[in-house]
């Protein structure tokens, strides 16, 4: 299904000064905490090599790439993380908020990328994603 979000025009004029503005992509390098990756940002771009212009989803891909950092750095799990362990220990997103004692729409937060586990769901999540024989005492 074709959406208006799917749809972008290929030029548009800069806001800014008034520029003819290009839709394409380049390299973005995305920096946290000293360690950084290069994306491939969508957006507007002018010849120039000017300022850029990032409309509706562009900048989704700098926000997983910075998760993805603060996963390796602060051990934060990335919300495709969190997906994968809650998928293998076959549990809901329901039926996780609950065992977990943190909602039972807090894992559907957390697998949006709206909100991030706390330290301690963190721990438990990692706990039973390596020992999940353990969830049978939790419930």
């Amino acid at each position: 299904m074709v959406t208006k979000e799917t749809i972008k025009a290929s030029t548009i004029i800069s806001p800014e000064n008034g520029e003819m503005l290009t839709r394409g992509v380049r390299p973005f390098i995305v920096n946290y905490k000293g360690e950084s990756v290069t994306v491939d940002l969508p957006g507007y771009y002018p010849p120039s090599g000017g300022e850029s212009v990032h409309v509706g989803e562009d900048m989704i891909v700098v926000d997983a790439a910075r998760r993805l950092l603060k996963e390796k750095i602060d051990g934060v799990p990335a919300p495709a993380t969190i997906r994968r362990v809650r998928t293998k220990l076959k549990l809901s997103q329901r039926e996780a908020g609950s065992l977990f004692k943190v909602g039972e729409n807090a894992f559907d937060k957390y697998e949006r990328g709206l909100i991030e586990p706390s330290g301690p769901t963190i721990q438990l999540m990692t706990l039973l994603e390596k020992h999940p024989e353990l969830l049978d005492e939790l419930r």
